[in-house]
């Protein structure tokens, strides 16, 4: 696949750029959450915002903007577009604007779980014809044998399927401010956790320590 377009595999330019890289995917984010907390004191700055609706709507609008201004960075500066916060964005947007047309939370509240879901599903479809597809996904990051990329794609699988149920379970039981707060500092110190319990699979697999250990 050319790396100009999209790209499952971080160039060169991420590999020695991590913090900016880091920043375009939590950026929006801090956007969202900051749109939400500050909807008031935006509206009355910027009128043309109380247009748009409530907190959770201006906080949308300005998530939508900030997503698509990372992903153009992210194309200029590393010369393609990383799958997954691309796939990411394209639901932000359809899902955001439909919430923003309708006046409806339900689907930018949705997203989380649809995008989780969505990866979720494909990691453990690809798993039942026989393709670990995380593979492809993580292969610039480390290289694992067969059954370890199969044990990592069924996990990170199965995580997928939980962070779509957890945030049906959220939006549905708790206040907006809950779910913001949920989807902002909950959701990615939970990834880096699930992230880092997988380091000793990784490392039992990887096959430059097999490498190494056969030189001994």
């Amino acid at each position: 696949m050319n790396q100009h377009h999209l790209s499952p595999n971080p160039s060169e330019t991420e590999k020695h750029n991590p913090l900016l890289k880091l920043a375009l995917e939590l950026g929006p984010l801090m956007v969202f959450f900051f749109g939400n907390t500050k909807a008031e004191w935006l509206a009355a700055k910027f009128p043309a915002l109380s247009a748009i609706g409530g907190p959770l709507f201006i906080a949308t609008a300005l998530f939508m903007a900030a997503t698509v201004l990372a992903l153009i960075v992210s194309k200029i500066v590393f010369k393609h577009l990383p799958i997954m916060p691309f796939v990411s964005g394209v639901v932000v947007l359809i899902f955001g604007s439909l919430s923003i047309w309708l006046q409806d939370e339900t689907f930018i509240k949705m997203k989380p779980t649809i995008v989780n879901a969505l990866f979720g599903v494909v990691l453990l479809g690809g798993l039942a014809f026989g393709r670990s597809l995380l593979g492809y996904v993580f292969n610039a990051a480390f290289q694992l044998d067969d059954e370890g990329w199969k044990k990592l794609t069924l996990r990170w699988g199965l995580f997928f399927l939980f962070l779509a149920v957890l945030n049906e379970a959220v939006w549905r039981n708790f206040s907006d401010t809950v779910w913001v707060n949920f989807k902002v500092w909950g959701t990615m110190p939970i990834t880096i956790a699930f992230t880092l319990a997988q380091m000793p699979l990784i490392m039992k697999h990887s096959l430059d320590n097999k490498a190494k250990e056969g030189q001994k």
